[in-house]
């Protein structure tokens, strides 16, 4: 990874701590306690081994004794403190865990929230240009992934500089030499550490990557398994998923085998260190060594003579070579947890670009209370990323009137309601009563909006909690009148629980149909002034395509709406038609005069019939299975324009 890259991901994970509020400081503070109460504890148990070993403190003193030999009873007080620091440690070490756990929790819950109020002001254009399994890996498994940079790696490079000083404050005064000793190794550990890290943080990014491509790659298949197995394409298709989960395989693989060799190799250093140390304790106290120690008895602890011609009292060399492996632990716990930074750092790439995405600019605060006109003039709409998709065009909408856009596939019609649903940025005026897009309140914009597309999207929940989507409080009685609306009232109350009936993910339980014309009645449910319509009758059948137009023309009398179908044989009850190609208009004016006029509309309004008759109609001479095959297939696909494949690219908001 670039070292310029690295460090700015680095820089925007660090600004984001105060996310953490007072827990990650928390964590500090109960480390550095738990360090202190350390270095108490090394002191009160070399005290009292000193005095086991060498001042004889097993029984009464007897008379006569040295006056620096001790009973067992004068190591009372140390025995009870002891267990008091013991138990002290554990609560620190207790709350130093919550205290982090929670500043790791707080960051994952801000981040998220980053992360979807960012999709949601992109908005549904830009998240459907990547498969729903990589957003998923970014909102659940790439942030899950911070926690443990905030929860142990951030707390522990403060301990890890502050815990070693406080040990080297303590072992100086005692013995210089061993001090020395403890400086000079500790370099050593974080060193490794900053070479093992150098390609873990690459490692980590290539691996998240590869965990995106499997996840969106495998939701896409599983979402297509149907069309997989009518062509065929199942066995190839486990292949190719095979492969993506082999190559996230090498990569988890080469992630732990640095994780695994960096631990190894600070294990080793730390153990190698400590050995010198414990050499040259070994060698003083055999007498081939003597230097280190300050005056002629040993240093400062609870005995300042030395016996049989030691350099340095027992108490010394316990005390220090019982702090030196705690003075080498911080800067493992710090590479062991290095490799949650590197882990972050790889998560953070997605995460910070996303987060970082130019919006449409959409921050304007004015409220209509209605909307009486709605005006373009060299309207150019584009994609998130700059490419234009349709435009340059002007028209105008009054209150009542009803706007159709028709024209081939690609022509830029849903990329228009796209841009008057705020989804998409544009270039030049586009207008609501008089007042520039962009100074709207948008959110208040779409309550007086009435959205129904040619997917329906119907929530796991209850057939109430659908309908009553944008005003949870909504009484019964209206919901019953809004699926009566919308022509689906007996269906609901054929259902067992009735409004409770529970639709499932995906609309599950329900048929295509049956969740349009749901749908229908929870956008029936806004009142809205301003209904947009994106293909409201394709994937339905004849009878559902019916159901639906009537009650969206029961609906539309009298508000504006805008429309976008090819069922160019039913527009008529339209007051104006706008037929778009290539981005631009081509022809504009009511059905009556485009269906008599040379031009694209009357050639498309041709072969919309012609489709539809050729679908309706069932060749002579078959036999009767060839004849009821063709009749379901009649049956299935008498939605005619649903064929064309502007179904599939107008989802993206790119394609037109």
């Amino acid at each position: 990874m670039d070292k310029s890259l690295e460090k700015s991901l680095l820089l925007w994970l660090k600004a984001q701590k105060l996310a953490c509020g007072i827990f990650l400081k928390l964590a500090v503070w109960l480390g550095m306690l738990s360090a202190i109460a350390l270095v108490a504890q090394a002191y009160l148990i070399a005290t009292i081994l000193d005095g086991v070993i060498i001042h004889n403190a097993i029984g009464p003193q007897t008379s006569g004794a040295a006056p620096w030999v001790s009973t067992a009873s004068d190591y009372l007080p140390h025995f009870m403190a002891l267990l008091g620091l013991m138990l002290l440690r554990a609560l620190l070490a207790y709350g130093r865990e919550r205290a982090s756990f929670e500043a790791g929790q707080r960051l994952r819950g801000h981040i998220r929230r980053l992360v979807l109020d960012k999709l949601t002001r992109l908005g549904p254009a830009f998240i459907k240009g990547k498969p729903a399994g990589s957003w998923a890996s970014i909102v659940l498994e790439q942030v899950e992934d911070l926690q443990d940079f905030y929860a142990k790696y951030l707390p522990q490079i403060t301990l890890a500089g502050a815990i070693p000083l406080l040990i080297l404050a303590a072992v100086f005064p005692i013995n210089w030499a061993a001090g020395l000793i403890l400086l000079l190794t500790a370099p050593l550990i974080p060193l490794f550490m900053i070479l093992v890290g150098m390609g873990a943080a690459d490692a980590n990014r290539k691996n998240f990557n590869a965990l995106a491509r499997l996840s969106g790659h495998f939701m896409d298949r599983l979402k297509g398994l149907s069309t997989l197995k009518l062509f065929y394409r199942g066995e190839a298709e486990l292949s190719v998923i095979a492969k993506a989960s082999e190559e996230f395989r090498s990569r988890t693989m080469a992630v732990l085998r640095m994780a695994f060799l960096s631990s190894a190799v600070l294990e080793f250093f730390a153990a190698v260190s400590i050995a010198v140390l414990a050499v040259y304790f070994g060698f003083s106290y055999l007498g081939h060594l003597d230097f280190g120690y300050y005056g002629s008895h040993g240093g400062i602890g609870p005995h300042t003579q030395t016996e049989g011609g030691l350099p340095f009292s027992l108490f010394v060399g316990l005390f220090i070579l019982i702090l030196a492996p705690e003075f080498y632990q911080p800067l493992r716990d710090m590479g062991a947890h290095y490799h949650a930074k590197a882990q972050a750092i790889g998560a953070t790439e997605a995460l910070m670009t996303l987060l970082e995405h130019p919006e449409p600019e959409l921050a304007g605060k004015l409220q209509l209370s209605a909307i009486a006109q709605l005006k373009a003039e060299a309207l150019e709409v584009y994609s998130l990323d700059g490419t234009r998709l349709l435009g340059p065009i002007s028209f105008c909408l009054n209150a009542g009137e009803r706007l159709a856009l028709v024209g081939p596939s690609g022509a830029g019609k849903t990329s228009l309601l796209n841009a008057l649903l705020g989804f998409l940025p544009y270039k030049g005026s586009l207008q609501i009563n008089g007042h520039e897009f962009t100074s709207l309140d948008v959110a208040a914009l779409r309550r007086q909006l009435a959205w129904l597309g040619q997917e329906p999207q119907l929530f796991h929940g209850t057939v109430r909690e659908n309908v009553a989507l944008a005003n949870p409080a909504m009484q019964d009685e209206r919901i019953w009148s809004l699926l009566a609306a919308a022509n689906i009232q007996e269906f609901v109350q054929a259902q067992p629980l009735g409004l409770d009936a529970p639709i499932g993910e995906q609309a599950g339980g329900v048929s295509v149909g049956q969740a349009q014309r749901l749908a229908l009645a929870r956008a029936l449910g806004q009142d809205a002034q301003l209904f947009v319509l994106d293909e409201p009758t394709a994937s339905l059948d004849s009878q559902s395509e019916q159901q639906v137009s009537s009650a969206l023309n029961a609906a539309m009398v009298g508000r504006m709406c805008v429309m976008v179908t090819h069922r160019l044989d039913e527009l008529d009850h339209m007051d104006s038609i706008l037929v778009l190609d290539k981005g631009r208009i081509v022809q504009r004016g009511n059905y009556q005069a485009l269906a008599n006029t040379p031009g694209l509309f009357h050639t498309l309004l041709q072969e919309n019939m012609t489709l539809a008759s050729d679908i309706a109609l069932i060749p002579p001479k078959m036999c009767p299975e060839e004849a009821a095959s063709t009749e379901s297939f009649a049956t299935a696909t008498d939605k005619g324009p649903s064929l064309e494949p502007e179904h599939t690219l107008a989802n993206t908001g790119a394609a037109q």
